[in-house]
């Protein structure tokens, strides 16, 4: 079954139980031909993302074989497969996301001494009893605000908080409260301010929207350069991506805005998580782990904020994406915090959203 059915298949919760019948065979199959295969159930989209695969298959003599959804339909098509799952690896784009799958048993934890010298701790799951690691980030995003520069200052918006200030009545775009980039934030928001603090934080911004929330980061950052709104959030990738654009109106619209990276005199600036990790029932675990470790090799961390607009995670790693160095001068302060917190938080959150009426 190509991705695209799957997607399709997906809508439909009565077709999932057959999708999985179906699409196990197809890609155990598919292992069959080959000499040496894994099976990849990926959430990141992105054709940049090719060269990574055929660089490793060049490099291993591995192959692949990858079934795309988002990271919702991954975990529910994981849980609907059970012990007959042909998935070696799962790649996720959200924090959240990589928590609630270890916490539900999804992942295999494994020990692998190259991704642990070179991922850091707060970017990775917690050591089992066993010594074993869940899931390991393997690249980020950070969730900035954008101004109106004719408008406003930097120092305006240079916190998080600042954004329910009532100056900003009817100037604030953003996307759904109930978005996993959104849930995160709020979720680390939750850990920093308390529960209490973040709900009334929560208020402020809904009182301050220029409009129900609605469509994706780009969005929000193409409200602002419009002046239909005066204040936006969205993540790095975004506004990178369009900075970098072939398109001379998606360029001329993100210079058209500031970008700041909030809280650097404080907690930082948070930070959404990709990551990877080995499937529970894989049945190819040591090539498994070859790929996600080829996946924190310089080079591939390299192509994440070269290719893909995203932030490195391993250590010691140069990259020379123009658009993430003019954004931030190629560095900043991101929040420390363990991803379990963000994720413990984000069922508080959504009852906070909809006491607020954050849609």
């Amino acid at each position: 079954m190509s991705p695209k059915s799957f997607k399709k298949v997906l809508r439909n919760p009565f077709a999932i139980l057959t999708c999985v019948v179906l699409s196990a065979t197809s890609v155990t199959s598919k292992a069959q031909t080959g000499s040496v295969a894994i099976n990849i159930y990926s959430a990141r989209h992105y054709p940049t993302d090719e060269a990574l695969y055929s660089d490793f298959t060049k490099s291993t003599g591995i192959k692949i074989n990858r079934v795309d959804a988002d990271d919702a339909g991954i975990l529910t098509r994981l849980k609907a497969e059970g012990a007959a799952s042909p998935a070696d690896v799962i790649l996720l784009v959200d924090a959240a996301r990589l928590w609630r799958a270890e916490v539900d048993g999804l992942f295999m934890p494994i020990k692998s001494k190259l991704l642990e010298e070179a991922i850091p701790d707060n970017l990775r799951a917690k050591r089992t009893d066993t010594g074993g690691i869940a899931w390991f980030g393997l690249s980020t995003r950070a969730r900035v605000i954008v101004y109106d520069k004719s408008k406003y200052k930097a120092t305006d918006v240079d916190t998080y908080e600042k954004l329910a200030d009532p100056k900003f009545k009817g100037k604030l775009c953003i996307r759904s409260g109930s978005h996993p980039y959104n849930l995160s934030l709020f979720g680390a928001m939750t850990e920093h301010l308390g529960p209490a603090q973040t709900e009334a934080w929560l208020k402020g911004l809904v009182a301050n929207m220029a409009r129900n929330p609605a469509g994706g980061d780009t969005d929000q950052i193409k409200g602002v350069a419009t002046g239909e709104c005066g204040v936006a959030v969205t993540n790095t990738y975004y506004m990178a991506r369009l900075l970098r654009s072939s398109n001379s109106a998606e360029k001329e619209m993100a210079e058209k805005v500031g970008v700041v990276f909030p809280n650097q005199s404080s907690w930082g600036t948070h930070l959404n998580v990709a990551g990877g990790a080995v499937a529970k029932n894989s049945k190819n675990s040591e090539n498994a782990i070859k790929f996600l470790e080829y996946l924190a090799s310089a080079s591939a961390q390299n192509h994440f904020a070269n290719g893909n607009n995203e932030w490195p995670v391993a250590k010691g790693v140069s990259f020379e994406n123009p658009a993430l160095k003019a954004m931030s001068g190629g560095r900043f302060k991101s929040e420390v915090l363990p991803i379990s917190a963000v994720g413990m938080n984000q069922i508080k959150v959504q009852q906070m959203l909809d006491r607020v009426g954050f849609k």
